[in-house]
């Protein structure tokens, strides 16, 4: 799953070898701080150099749907995209900004009649 929220990105994955565990990766340390700070205080953040992921962490499945219900609950914003400028500023948000453009682009595609 690829979670797209005000304070990170995450890429959340089962764990192989564990199958109670969850892998929360991220490409930027901060946002992992963020999510530990705010919803998971449990969370040991890992360097994992030579992944495609930096970051990591491991949480057991239940704390991690507690933390994204968590998450869902603590939506106060009318607008995604202002929301990350706002909380992660610019850089942040124009990096979001050509996630929504590529994802609007695949919309156009379907509304067409083209589809993928």
């Amino acid at each position: 799953m690829w979670l797209f929220t005000p304070i990170g990105f995450f890429s959340v994955v089962a764990d192989r070898n564990r199958p109670d565990q969850l892998i929360i990766r991220a490409r930027v340390h901060e946002d992992l701080q963020a999510l530990r700070d705010r919803y998971l205080p449990e969370l040991l953040l890992v360097d994992q150099a030579g992944t495609d992921y930096a970051w990591r962490a491991w949480v057991a499945r239940d704390r991690w749907e507690t933390a994204a219900a968590a998450m869902a609950a603590a939506i106060d914003y009318p607008n995604f995209k202002n929301a990350v400028q706002e909380r992660q500023g610019s850089e942040r948000a124009l990096a979001y900004m050509e996630i929504w453009q590529v994802m609007y682009g695949v919309q156009q595609e379907t509304v067409s009649g083209r589809g993928r």
